[in-house]
């Protein structure tokens, strides 16, 4: 079978509060106190998550896997202190295995490539941290469950909200009922972007909006609910005429249902010229994050009201600070033998909603 690589998809087209989840584990530490990561594909986001690992302290880079190892491969090695000879490309990666340097590697690739490197990494015997979403189907994450289990290494899907203090704050505040109870969510994730190309194209994205933005609100409304929705309403529509979305959605709406009787409203669009937010409303108490879900130089504010009085504060997203925080977690989790906050089942629940909600809206993800 011919494998899709990198080359051919060029080509073709802050906080103590993060480490909560770390606390109660008691396994022993290795002498190791530093995870060395390589990351496969070297672009944007794999800028921002080098930086990451550059500022955190049981982390380092010890190789880079990219289909253009003399223009990226030699640029970021020098920058980071990587060897030449952990340079690898998409046709040498499998020779990862001899390479006892790297303990693990983040998955920064298109949508539809995740289950195969994700797979091909957990065979080689190192932990994989793996960019969401987590694959195009809840197919594939299965099978990257169950590869990275029968290889024995962790599986992390990376949910930077999961880190953020603010959203850790008020997911606490939801949970312990300071809203009182919580009725209602409405989340969107709207912005005129000059996407990836690759991100308008069904089989390297699996889906349009939905899989880049809208997955923020659904995943943080699963979290902050610690529920799976039960009924799903939905509507695409395309009014862009450039013939840019062909293949994929350019706005997607969704209504779910969860079983207390939560009721949220999702939406996200690639055409729109909106902002990010999330509301939150109880029968007490609601709060509005705007803007909620976007990172780099930004600030995320939210206000609202509990039965205590009114609610406001705010909370920096520098680029790359909310990433350090994330990958020190995952680092820990190698280093303490301990399962990630957010692991490749928390990536499965995420597909299986999402192709429940294409469905809905009388759209294949096939």
């Amino acid at each position: 079978m011919h494998r899709l690589t990198r080359r051919t998809f060029t080509k073709s087209a802050v906080v103590a509060t993060a480490s909560f989840a770390l606390d109660s584990f008691s396994q022993t530490v290795p002498s190791q106190q530093q995870v060395g990561i390589a990351p496969i594909g070297l672009g944007s986001i794999a800028e921002v998550f080098m930086r990451s690992v550059g500022k955190s302290e049981n982390a380092k880079l010890t190789g880079l896997v990219t289909g253009h190892p003399v223009e990226k491969g030699k640029k970021f090695a020098s920058m980071y202190g990587v060897a030449d000879s952990s340079i690898y490309t998409y046709e040498t990666f499998d020779s990862i295995r001899n390479n006892h340097g790297i303990d693990a590697v983040y998955v920064a690739l298109p949508n539809s490539m995740h289950c195969e490197y994700t797979i091909r990494a957990a065979e080689a015997g190192k932990h994989v941290f793996c960019e969401k979403p987590m694959a195009i189907s809840s197919n594939e994450c299965k099978r990257m469950i169950d590869a990275c289990r029968h290889a024995g290494v962790k599986l992390m899907i990376g949910y930077r909200l999961h880190h953020e203090p603010v959203f850790l704050k008020l997911h606490e505040m939801v949970r312990s009922g300071a809203f009182g109870e919580i009725l209602q969510f409405q989340a969107g994730f709207y912005g005129m972007k000059n996407k990836q190309e690759w991100r308008l194209n069904r089989a390297l994205a699996g889906g349009g909006s939905m899989f880049d933005l809208g997955i923020y609100a659904l995943n943080t409304i699963r979290w902050f609910t610690g529920e799976e929705p039960v009924d799903f309403r939905a509507v695409v529509a395309t009014r862009d005429k450039t013939g840019k979305f062909t293949s994929v959605e350019e706005t997607i709406n969704c209504l779910l249902k969860f079983p207390s009787g939560i009721l949220a409203e999702c939406g996200s669009s690639y055409g729109q010229n909106g902002t990010n937010f999330l509301q939150i409303n109880g029968t007490t108490g609601h709060v509005r994050v705007e803007p909620a879900f976007t990172y780099g130089d930004t600030v995320l504010k939210y206000e609202g009201k509990t039965e205590s009085g009114d609610l406001a504060g705010s909370g920096a997203v520098y680029d790359p600070d909310q990433f350090v925080t994330e990958v020190t977690h995952f680092a820990n989790c190698v280093l303490q033998n301990a399962e990630p906050a957010t692991p490749g089942e928390e990536g499965l629940k995420d597909l299986l909603s999402v192709e429940e909600i294409y469905k809905a809206a009388g759209s294949s993800m096939a």
